[in-house]
């Protein structure tokens, strides 16, 4: 006998995540638990966080870590990327503060498990959102950075890709240039070479 998936309603969702241990995705009425990340994930994410920090200081633009939460608008779809900036007045998506709709960059971690998953359906579902200018994601297991950015002109997609570790991109909808280097300084796959 098939088993019944029980479905939530997005204020069902956000109830018992607001009150979880856990971090959990929610998409169209299914959760799903969110996996754990590796030391490589955890530097990848810190020192990439730490830079935009220091960056965009006086600039109007603040980055997030993993732990905010984004809702993409019109879509039953809410996550937790591992970098988000928003530019200018955050947006909300009630009183409690804690569920972003207006980032203009976002940045992924990848791991084996999820690197087909943020490539492909999430980067979609992200696509939704009206001032996402630019999605980056970082593998975790070798030197490769994926630059995903938006032309207004159209709606398209433009994608850059980088595995040299003296290479440096820019973050064209911050301003801002950043080395592989610093951003994978201080993983195991640097101490591999």
């Amino acid at each position: 006998m098939a088993q019944t998936i029980k479905r939530y309603t997005e204020e069902e969702y956000l109830s018992l995540e607001r009150n979880a241990e856990a971090k959990s995705e929610f998409y169209q009425g299914e959760i799903t638990a969110m996996e754990g990340a590796t030391r490589n994930h955890n530097i990848i994410s810190g020192n990439f966080f730490a830079y935009l920090h220091l960056k965009l200081k006086g600039k109007g633009c603040r980055p997030y870590s993993n732990d905010m939460r984004l809702h993409t608008p019109g879509t039953a779809f809410y996550t937790y990327p591992d970098i988000v900036v928003v530019c200018g007045k955050d947006e909300f998506l009630d009183n409690e503060f804690d569920t972003l709709l207006n980032p203009v960059f976002l940045v992924e971690v990848l791991s084996h498990s999820t690197a087909d998953y943020d490539n492909g359906r999430k980067f979609m579902r992200y696509r939704a959102i009206p001032d996402l200018k630019e999605y980056w994601t970082i593998s975790s297991y070798e030197h490769r950075i994926v630059k995903n950015l938006k032309n207004d002109s159209d709606n398209s997609w433009v994608l850059t890709e980088t595995t040299n570790l003296q290479d440096e991109m820019k973050i064209s909808s911050l301003d801002i240039i950043v080395s592989l280097n610093e951003i994978y300084e201080g993983t195991e796959i640097l101490k591999n070479l």
